[in-house]
C-alpha cells in the first residue's frame, strides 16, 4: 500500500475519532478543514452522540436547502430543552432565520422591499467615505486591529444607518450581537447562556425606545428598513403587519446577522490574503478580480460554517436512513471545500470559477442582505488593499473559538 495513502487514514481516524460538535477539540477551533475532510471520506452523513446528523458533502447539504417541505427551519423543539422558557429561546424561536412560512415569508419581504438594488447603490459613497476615515485614522497609527479598528466598524455602522439608528447610541450594538450570536454555538455554558440572555433583554428595552420614537416620526419605508417593518407592507392588510413581539425580534435579528457574518468577512478574507501572498499580488495588480475575490473568500472561510434543519418526513440523504423528526446540521464550511465541487479546494483561487458556494445559505432562507455584504466587502478589501498593500501580521491572530460562526477576535498587522 502506498505510505501516503496510509498515512492519510491514520490522520483520519485521529480526526473521526469520538467527533462530537458538543465536545471539540481545541484544535478544531484553530482548523476544522481537516475534521471535515475525514468526515466527507468516510462518514459523510454521520449520525452524532445526540442522534442528530452531520453532512459535509456540498451535494447533501444543497439538497436540503433545495426542500424545505421536508426539512424545516423552525427551531421551537430543538431550543426549548437547550434555552428553556428564557429572553434567547424567544428571541430565536422568532427571528426570520430559524423559522418557516408564513412568518419567514412577511418577514423577508419586507426586508428585500427594503433592500431594493436602488437603495444598496445608494449606500456607496457613504460606505466608501467611512471606509475611507477608517484607513486615515489607520494611517496615522501605522499598526492597528484590523478587526477592533477596522472589520467590525464597518458592518455596524452600515446597518445602524439602514435601520436609522442614531450615531451616538451605537456602542453597545457588538457586544449584545457577539453574546446572543456566541449562544447558538453547539454546547454554551451557563456563563455564555446568561450573557446572552442579559443582551436581549438589554436590545428589547433598547428597540422599544427606538421603535416607539419611529412610530411618532417615520421615516421612508423604501429606504428605512425599521419603519417598513413597523408599517409593514404597503395594502397588504393586518396579515403584512408584524406584532409587537416579531418586530423587535427581528430588528434584534437584522443587526446580529449584518454585523458579526460581514466582521468575519472583512476579517477573514484579509488573513487570507496573508496566508497566499502570490493571490494578494495578483488582486493588487487587477482590481478587477475583486467581484469573483469576494465570492473565493465566502467559500474558502465562510463566515457562518453551521446551519440546521429538522426532517419533516422520514427519508433518505447521501443513501443514510434518516427518521421523521431528526435533527440535522448542513455544514457549509465543509461543503464549500468539497473536492466534488471545488477542484484544489484548499486553496484560494481569486479567479475561481465556477463558484457554487453556500456561504449565503440556499434557497428560500438564502441571506437576504447577500447584496449588502458583497458591497461591504468589495469596498473594505479594495480601499485597504490600495492603501496598504503590503500590510503583515505584527502579532499572532487570536481565533473567535466557535464553531458556528468563524472570525477572529484579534488580527493585529502593521500596515505598510
Amino acid at each position: 500500500m502506498d505510505e501516503r495513502v496510509e498515512s492519510a487514514r491514520v490522520d483520519d481516524a485521529r480526526f473521526l475519532a469520538g467527533f462530537d460538535l458538543r465536545a471539540l477539540p481545541r484544535a478544531f477551533y484553530e482548523n476544522p478543514y481537516p475534521f471535515y475532510h475525514a468526515l466527507r471520506r468516510h462518514d459523510p452523513v454521520r449520525r452524532m452522540p445526540d442522534g442528530s446528523y452531520f453532512l459535509t458533502r456540498h451535494a447533501d447539504v444543497v439538497g436540503v436547502y433545495r426542500d424545505p417541505r421536508r426539512f424545516s427551519s423552525d427551531k421551537t423543539d430543538e431550543f426549548r430543552p437547550k434555552y428553556g422558557a428564557t429572553p434567547l429561546y424567544e428571541h430565536h424561536t422568532t427571528s426570520l432565520v430559524f423559522n418557516d412560512p408564513p412568518l419567514h415569508t412577511r418577514v423577508r419581504r419586507l426586508i428585500a422591499g427594503a433592500l431594493t438594488a436602488r437603495v444598496i447603490a445608494e449606500m456607496e459613497p457613504g460606505i466608501e467615505r467611512l471606509v475611507a476615515a477608517l484607513l486615515d485614522r489607520a494611517a496615522a497609527r501605522r499598526e492597528i486591529d484590523l478587526i477592533a479598528d477596522f472589520a467590525a466598524l464597518i458592518p455596524v455602522e452600515v446597518i445602524g444607518n439602514l435601520l436609522a439608528i442614531p450615531h451616538d447610541q451605537r456602542g453597545p450594538l457588538r457586544a449584545w450581537s457577539l453574546a446572543i450570536l456566541g449562544a447558538l454555538e453547539p454546547a454554551p455554558d451557563a456563563e455564555v447562556l446568561a450573557c446572552g440572555n442579559r443582551a436581549v433583554e438589554a436590545f428589547l428595552a433598547y428597540l422599544r425606545d427606538l421603535i416607539a420614537a419611529r412610530r411618532a416620526r417615520p421615516g421612508d419605508p423604501g429606504r428605512d428598513i425599521l419603519t417598513r417593518l413597523i408599517q409593514g407592507e404597503r395594502d397588504g392588510g393586518e396579515d403584512a403587519r408584524l406584532d409587537e413581539r416579531e418586530l423587535l425580534h427581528n430588528c434584534i435579528f437584522l443587526l446580529n446577522a449584518g454585523h458579526e457574518t460581514t466582521t468575519n468577512l472583512i476579517g477573514n478574507a484579509l488573513h487570507a490574503l496573508l496566508e497566499f501572498r502570490d493571490e494578494r499580488a495578483r488582486l493588487c495588480a487587477d482590481p478587477t478580480l475583486m467581484a469573483s475575490a469576494i465570492e473565493e473568500f465566502l467559500r474558502f472561510e465562510s463566515s457562518n460554517q453551521l446551519g440546521n434543519r429538522r426532517a419533516l418526513t422520514a427519508c433518505e440523504i447521501g443513501g443514510v436512513a434518516i427518521p421523521e423528526g431528526a435533527l440535522i446540521t448542513l455544514c457549509i464550511g465543509a461543503a464549500n471545500r468539497d473536492p466534488a465541487q471545488f477542484p484544489d479546494p484548499d486553496r484560494l483561487d481569486l479567479a475561481r470559477t465556477p463558484n457554487r458556494h453556500v456561504a449565503f445559505g440556499f434557497g428560500i432562507h438564502q441571506c437576504a442582505g447577500l447584496a449588502v455584504a458583497r458591497l461591504e466587502a468589495r469596498i473594505a478589501i479594495g480601499q485597504f488593499l490600495t492603501r496598504f498593500p503590503r500590510y503583515d501580521l505584527s502579532a499572532a491572530p487570536v481565533r473567535g473559538g466557535r464553531a458556528r460562526f468563524r472570525g477572529f477576535l484579534s488580527l493585529p498587522v502593521t500596515l505598510t
